[in-house]
């Protein structure tokens, strides 16, 4: 296997701001106000599979101008075109860069390991950003971005469209406005179990692709694709089609997370979002012997958050795969296939993206919900168009999705490095695993850099 490059401390910590200040965790209002009326001048890059559904639901209306289209795959790019045929059109985001001056917002829906690469460039040049979840590949460059993104004061916003959805509104108002008392325990499950794992459990679980080790022979890209270019930042390896087309990348450590960064986005948004989480104090994982190379399809985290304020402490506990809550698998509540339960002094709550109940039902049969004062999005695109134009804030700005990122990615660092961390926020280190260092930011190829772009 080949050698990874590792980070010192030095060089780490030096890459990255030294603290958790205000300005990097709330949405600076320095936006610069225009008319709600005035066409964007947009770029896309990555503009197939997820990159061409952004395409068609932000400039499908053609209230917007695009102006640049990028994508390594040639295909993708040329089928784009023809509905933009005046857009110019790239395989190399840097060189897009290179002629940007005409662009307002960048929309960016790459592969996982090159979202932080194609966001810096935008955010160092004042554009406002859509990035596609997760924000970015690892921790330090999640603290990166959202950084970045705070001296920038642009409009940004991480791509995870049930966010802008009604039900987890209502949520959030419920557990804010005390409905079940005082929360303890959070617990998010997802049912998806792809990853490491047999070939039986593979197909069982309806897995997109089975492997187990990197393989070792060398496959001629397809004619289309710029593999150099696909794996930016990442080590060189040969082409394989365990790889692409997306979303097999995502269980490869060197290209995404697996389950754990990808639906996490989605799903601790919710305990995220409705009890005002940030960096958590320790992180334990449970589940198969680490694979150096894939990410497991099955696992357990458990988050322990200190009491804040009228807060209690909290334990969020993650699930994916096979495994699931312990009141779930007893049949103490309704198996859903995922979901997040909310445990507070007077009850629970059950959410999935479309739908919550309060705990017991009986219970809570004559209860008078709130009413609504989180108000209704026009839709997490929308949304970020209208801030471009006006200034106005975004549901999931940077501010806020990089921070939830760093959560998720921590999952994962503890399960590699095996050790319940002791998590220094400030500092971006485990106090008891230095050895997790290696998993918190990587060195990218020559050619490649997220601080040339700040």
């Amino acid at each position: 296997m080949p050698q990874r490059s590792r980070v010192t401390r030095r060089r780490f910590l030096g890459q990255t701001a030294a603290g958790l200040g205000a300005a990097a965790f709330g949405f600076p209002a320095i936006l610069s106000a225009r008319s709600p009326n005035e066409r964007l001048n947009l770029a896309f890059i990555g503009v197939g599979g997820r990159g061409g559904a952004n395409l068609r639901t932000i400039a499908g209306s053609g209230t917007e101008n695009v102006v640049a289209l990028c994508d390594v795959n040639r295909s993708n790019l040329d089928r784009a075109a023809q509905n933009h045929p005046q857009a110019r059109r790239y395989a190399d985001f840097r060189k897009l860069y290179d002629e940007a001056r005409d662009i307002d917002a960048v929309v960016v829906s790459t592969a996982e390991h090159t979202h932080a690469y194609a966001t810096m460039p935008a955010l160092a040049l004042g554009k406002h950003v859509y990035c596609e979840k997760p924000l970015t590949l690892n921790v330090q460059e999640a603290r990166v971005v959202t950084e970045a993104a705070a001296r920038a004061g642009v409009a940004t916003q991480m791509g995870t469209q049930v966010h802008g959805m009604p039900n987890y509104r209502r949520v959030v108002e419920l557990i804010r406005s005390g409905a079940i008392g005082a929360v303890s325990e959070a617990h998010v499950w997802v049912s998806r179990a792809w990853g490491l794992q047999s070939e039986a459990e593979a197909k069982a679980n309806k897995d997109i692709v089975f492997v187990s080790e990197r393989p070792k022979e060398a496959v001629t890209p397809p004619a289309d694709l710029d593999w150099e270019l696909w794996l930016g930042p990442a080590p060189h390896r040969p082409f394989h089609p365990v790889y692409v087309p997306g979303p097999k990348w995502y269980r490869w450590w060197d290209f995404g997370n697996g389950t754990m960064s990808d639906l996490g986005s989605h799903w601790v948004d919710l305990p995220f979002w409705a009890l005002e989480l940030d960096a958590p104090r320790t992180i334990e994982a449970f589940g198969p012997e680490p694979h150096p190379e894939i990410a497991p399809a099955s696992m357990k985290a458990v988050y322990e958050y200190a009491a804040r304020g009228e807060r209690p402490a909290l334990t969020l506990t993650w699930y994916q795969g096979t495994q699931k809550p312990q009141i779930w698998t007893d049949g103490g509540i309704p198996q859903w296939g995922n979901g997040v339960l909310f445990v507070g002094e007077k009850g629970m709550l059950l959410s999935d993206y479309g739908k919550h109940v309060l705990l017991p039902e009986e219970q809570f049969k004559d209860f008078q919900r709130p009413e609504p004062f989180i108000p209704d999005s026009p839709g997490q695109h929308q949304e970020w168009v209208i801030a471009c134009k006006t200034g106005s804030p975004t549901g999931s700005p940077f501010s806020y999705a990089g921070p939830l990122t760093e959560a998720n990615h921590l999952g994962n660092v503890a399960f590699r490095t095996g050790k319940k961390l002791q998590w220094d926020a400030k500092n971006l280190r485990a106090t008891n695993a230095p050895e997790a260092d290696q998993y918190l930011a990587r060195e990218p190829r020559p050619g490649w850099s997220l601080s040339s772009a700040t």
